[in-house]
């Protein structure tokens, strides 16, 4: 995707609640699209959007070592290194929505390390359909972050890297790179890249319809209108 391209499409969905970019694909008689399962969900209440980098690793298939304690720290280095690296952080770009198919597997791929360099390279938020651990810094830190659980363990003799930048399935949908990627409060959903302006579009016309009606109870309810609103009635 060049440079223009992804100015455009972060700059149409800045904005934009997850509810309406949903309402939006059902404009174009998407139902059945795009909503990752409610299994999916946010480490703590926030919103993010971005553009849809993704990996995917597979469950450990292999022997694990017999080792003393001295011996083990070694190997997890070799481990990381050989099997189960990371090469897609290098690749992040400013305003990335990081996809990870972990298999379901309960490990924590993630951490707040990782989180914190994926943060730091410019990714806006990261959704994966396994663990995440150290799960109390990612909120200290305020990493957005969507997952099917939390885990406590690190990933040596439990997953293997297997493919970036290629399909995933993530909370029962199909996430291909370049997809928009839209996560608050009420789950995921994902935006082929095909579509995603026009549903942009779509979901902003909704929103400004929201904002003007609810700024209408607020008048009527006597509350100072915040961000969530329309700033003025007709």
């Amino acid at each position: 995707m060049d440079e223009a391209t992804r100015k455009e499409l972060l700059e149409a969905y800045k904005d934009l609640r997850l509810a309406d970019v949903r309402d939006g694909l059902d404009t174009f008689m998407y139902h059945t699209v795009g909503s990752m399962s409610p299994d999916i969900k946010p480490l703590y209440r926030t919103r993010a959007y971005g553009i849809a980098r993704t990996c995917r690793y597979l469950p450990f298939q292999g022997v694990i070592p017999k080792l003393k304690p001295d011996e083990y720290w070694s190997w997890v280095k070799e481990y990381y290194d050989d099997i189960n690296p990371y090469p897609w952080i290098l690749e992040i770009k400013k305003g990335d929505f990081i996809v990870i198919d972990q298999s379901g597997v309960d490990v924590g791929l993630m951490g707040s390390e990782s989180g914190l360099w994926c943060k730091v390279l410019g990714a806006n938020g990261l959704v994966t359909n396994g663990g995440v651990r150290d799960t109390d810094e990612i909120i200290m830190q305020e990493i957005p972050f969507w997952s099917g659980m939390i885990s406590q363990t690190m990933v040596q003799g439990r997953l293997q890297f297997d493919a970036m930048d290629i399909p995933v399935a993530v909370g029962g949908v199909q996430v291909r790179p370049g997809d928009m990627i839209v996560a608050d409060g009420d789950g995921v959903v994902v935006v082929p890249q095909d579509i995603a302006l026009d549903v942009a579009r779509e979901a902003d016309a909704e929103h400004k319809r929201d904002m003007k009606i609810r700024r209408q109870a607020y008048d009527e309810l006597g509350w100072k209108p915040d961000n969530t609103v329309a700033e003025e009635t007709e």
